[in-house]
């Protein structure tokens, strides 16, 4: 894996992250208002800020606090069928699209934070390899909660059970249906909103990583004994890293269901998981600029090469090999380093001549 970026400098990466994440935003809206945008890259654009958000919450896990976590897919899914619900329960009382989808990405987070919290009391014990197992057996057991839940919504308020039969409902609808999951939902999702939730992330994971216990977490993580021996309470620290995180993977979820009319409990399985972890091991551990790009260019990479055909996927791995051998060789490191040093000195000369004259 990557080597944990350096984080002794966390306002200048904020600024620059914020800034690169603005620049990305407004280019695409110049893009958007021209029609130069494909119907297929603005269809993927709330996934992408969902995957953004997912990234950057993983890579709070993964490369702030050092322990690997294969079971992220699972937060997503609760944030996305709690925020449906929700969603659903305003809409019966006649809120407005807005106000749904604020409410929904915050029932999102809660929810997917309080199972974070549940679930990290017995896993942040261990360590390593068990930790990831462990992690990813949770996920398949909230995704498995997920495919038997049936939820139904009447005038008498929500109704939940693990057999459609048993919802004893007099008249309304049912929301979640079990392994056919949600139908006929709502798409409160948009890009604005999406962007605004990234700028929201990214400003808690850095505050958080500035901060005494953000710091608490990142020494536990370069030295476990020497951080405990000290009278640190490690657990706690990981403990709270840890629940952020999977807050941060709800309100993705939220985002995400409510881009869709349909939405299934197999959507948020452990190749969901491995992807994520993808993004944030490609673009660095505790590298949030890095996890961005990742994820904006590994989610459009597929579409963009379905001109391929059977070779599509072909292609895509081959893509992510030569990325991982770029980010993880030495010498090509540093020829683009040398690259960008160089276009950089160009830039500033030219920026000079110009203020001379």
């Amino acid at each position: 894996m990557t080597k944990y970026k350096n984080l002794s400098s966390p306002t200048k990466n904020m600024v620059s992250t914020f800034a690169l994440v603005i620049g990305l935003f407004l280019i695409l809206q110049i893009l958007l208002l021209t029609g130069s945008v494909s119907s297929l890259v603005k269809g993927q654009l709330v996934p992408i800020c969902a995957y953004i958000v997912m990234a950057v919450s993983l890579n709070l896990t993964v490369g702030i606090l050092g322990e690997l976590s294969l079971g992220h897919a699972g937060f997503m899914s609760v944030g996305a069928f709690s925020g449906v619900v929700m969603s659903s329960v305003l809409k019966q009382a006649g809120a407005s699209d807005g106000l749904r989808l604020f409410v929904s990405i915050l029932t999102g987070c809660v929810f997917g934070a309080i199972v974070g919290f549940l679930i990290g009391i017995p896993v942040l014990r261990l360590k390593g390899d068990y930790l990831a197992i462990v992690t990813l057996a949770f996920g398949e057991i909230i995704k498995s909660i997920m495919n038997n839940l049936y939820i139904g919504l009447d005038a008498s308020g929500l109704h939940v059970n693990m057999l459609k039969d048993n919802l004893n409902m007099t008249d309304g609808r049912v929301i979640i249906s079990g392994p056919m999951g949600v139908s006929g939902n709502d798409k409160l999702s948009t890009f604005f909103a999406g962007f605004l939730l990234i700028l929201f992330c990214l400003f808690v994971i850095f505050n958080f990583v500035d901060s005494r216990a953000g710091r608490a977490v990142a020494a536990q993580r370069d030295n476990y004994i020497a951080t405990e021996s000290v009278g640190i309470n490690v657990t706690k620290y990981k403990l709270t890293a840890f629940t952020i995180s999977a807050g941060m993977a709800g309100m993705a979820g939220t985002l995400f269901a409510l881009n869709y009319s349909t939405v299934v409990a197999s959507k948020f399985d452990f190749n969901t998981s491995i992807l994520v972890l993808v993004f944030v091991v490609l673009g660095g551990l505790g590298n949030m600029k890095g996890s961005i790009l990742a994820a904006i260019v590994l989610t459009l990479l597929p579409e963009l090469l379905r001109a391929f055909s059977t070779y599509r996927m072909l292609l895509y791995a081959i893509v992510l090999i030569l990325i991982m051998l770029i980010t993880n060789n030495p010498e090509m490191k540093h020829v683009v380093d040398t690259v960008l040093s160089r276009i950089k000195g160009l830039f500033r000369r030219r920026k000079g001549g110009a203020v001379n004259d």
